[in-house]
């Protein structure tokens, strides 16, 4: 499963990168966020692995981070596997006008139960999700308080 989503940012792209580069920031926009944990590799750099866990209440989620490509401020790109997923995301970063365009491309790999699962519920919850935490960071770097802004 493959889908592309994007977003406009009013807000400079050094800035945008700034904020979207700092782990610290996910749990201003990130709903669910728990921790993030280096585990091993050059922190932010490729081939770096981190654990980053979430809470949806009824369900708690862990991922294993391996960034792929950092090339910030144009790119970022990491893979995020968790038991019968991996989610191969590229993220782009453009000024325009003086804002900043993030596309953000997801592709979705599944293997056992999950195939089942995916077969039935379609593409359109996973990309209603990114899109969400692209609208959330969204608010958070235009310096929404709700979101810690």
């Amino acid at each position: 499963m493959h889908y592309t989503c994007e977003i406009d940012i009013d807000k400079s792209r050094n800035d945008v990168v700034a904020l979207f580069d700092n782990p610290d920031n996910m749990k201003y926009w990130q709903k669910g966020f728990v921790s993030f944990e280096h585990m091993s590799g050059e922190m932010g750099k490729s081939g770096a692995e981190s654990i980053i866990k979430y809470d949806f209440g009824n369900r708690k989620m862990e991922l294993i981070e391996t960034i792929t490509f950092h090339q910030l401020p144009d790119e970022f790109h990491a893979n995020f596997a968790t038991k019968g997923v991996v989610n191969i995301q590229k993220n782009y970063f453009k000024e325009v006008d003086g804002k900043t365009r993030w596309i953000s491309e997801s592709e979705f790999k599944f293997s056992g139960f999950m195939k089942i699962m995916v077969f039935f519920m379609g593409k359109k919850p996973f990309k209603k999700q990114t899109m969400t935490f692209m609208e959330d960071f969204k608010a958070f770097a235009e310096g929404n308080p709700k979101y810690g802004g």
